[in-house]
């Protein structure tokens, strides 16, 4: 790769790194995983670089590499990667009168969340990150409608787990 490729790549990445740490701690349950999941999202974003064409947006291609990766490698071996325990999570809520209602609901969300499957919870993962379906189809590689026949239904079950 020329110069000018690996420096606008590293820019690139620098930028938009955040979305690589939200996959990685969607997918991973500790610090060495995160950090062995990040090189290897880097790795392959690195590898594919001198293919994107610029057709949708920088980050949404990083978006669909980083999931690919992470869902590759999950599948792969549950054992070196697993889905991250809700417990582990932070949570600071800004508040003057701390109400843990907000902290509970949260919990309970999480804690259903982590019983979809890996493409669900991308879903819902960039469902969050408020991406519209057109984002999600096309960093999942699926059609808008796809997107939205699955969504709905990651709605109700979600809907099912948090209301037996």
């Amino acid at each position: 790769m020329n110069k000018e490729l690996e420096h606008s790549f590293v820019e690139l990445l620098e930028k938009h790194q955040n979305i690589v740490h939200k996959v990685c701690r969607l997918y991973t349950n500790n610090q060495d995983a995160h950090n062995d999941l990040f090189q290897e999202i880097t790795i392959q974003l690195w590898k594919a670089y001198p293919k994107f064409r610029g057709d949708s947006k920088f980050s949404t291609w990083m978006y669909r590499v980083g999931l690919n990766t992470a869902i590759t490698l999950y599948r792969k071996s549950k054992r070196s990667i697993k889905t991250q325990e809700f417990e582990n999570v932070a949570f600071k809520i800004k508040s003057e009168a701390y109400d843990d209602t907000e902290e509970q609901q949260l919990k309970l969300l999480y804690k259903a969340v982590q019983q979809l499957n890996d493409i669900e919870k991308a879903l819902v993962f960039l469902y969050l990150e408020d991406k519209n379906y057109s984002e999600i189809s096309e960093t999942l590689g699926i059609t808008e409608v796809n997107a939205r026949v699955k969504m709905n239904r990651v709605k109700k079950k979600l809907r099912t787990i948090l209301n037996p």
